[in-house]
């Protein structure tokens, strides 16, 4: 699929969090693998990346092959989740130009919204290091929902909050359940290539691809 243009102005624009406004996709595999082995299961990276979609409650309950209502579900995803916040606390670097251009969108009147399938203490980690809260008009965490991505059901209650058709905003992701779960919800993505490559991501529904947020030409903004 051929990039289209990028300079469309939309009303709202929703950003996911984990690998869209930070880079710790990483951080996040690393510390599950670790967190894996610690509970005696052998499980390679790309088994555990087939698993890798959904809120916290749904890829506890296929890791560990529990019901998902077992009590011991969230008390794994907790443990697992703490884990990962100490290990990525004070090392929090924004993907270039987040905030300047974050700032630009809500200084042009562009509502804008954050939708994620992580808790609130790793939401609470990410956008008060980043100092960004103020700028989101709403955010939503994976603990809100009862269907993870690829589900729409998380940027369905974006746009109900924000008061938007789907056609009037924009998503920007990283992932492939992320991107489909935005085009479920009818909604025009750009894909930022932390995650996967430009040709992937294009290829899965985005219209756009970006490397980070420095492109003068995104949402019209002019020279960033």
């Amino acid at each position: 699929m051929p990039q289209q243009t990028l300079s469309i102005k939309p009303k709202a624009v929703i950003f996911d969090m984990d690998g869209t406004i930070v880079d710790n996709m990483e951080v996040h595999i690393e510390t599950w693998l670790i967190f894996i082995r610690q509970h005696g299961l052998n499980m390679d990276r790309d088994s555990f990346l087939d698993r890798m979609h959904g809120n916290l409650r749904e890829i506890i309950s296929k890791v560990f092959e529990i019901h998902p209502d077992d009590p011991k579900v969230m008390e794994l995803g907790q443990a697992k989740e703490q884990f990962y916040r100490d290990t990525y606390r004070g090392n929090i670097l924004e993907i270039e130009g987040f905030t300047h251009t974050l700032r630009k969108l809500y200084d042009s009147g562009v509502q804008c919204a954050l939708a994620t399938m992580g808790d609130t203490p790793n939401i609470d980690l990410v956008v008060d290091e980043l100092k960004v809260r103020p700028l989101f008009h709403t955010i939503i965490g994976g603990h809100q929902v009862s269907q993870g991505k690829p589900h729409p059901e998380i940027f369905n209650m974006a746009l109900e909050r924000l008061g938007q058709k789907p056609d009037d905003c924009v998503v920007i992701e990283d992932s492939i359940s992320g991107v489909e779960s935005a085009r479920n919800a009818g909604i025009p993505v750009v894909g930022i290539t932390t995650t996967h490559p430009s040709e992937v991501l294009l290829d899965a529904g985005c219209y756009y691809t970006i490397d980070n947020y420095s492109n003068p030409e995104l949402f019209g903004l002019g020279h960033l």
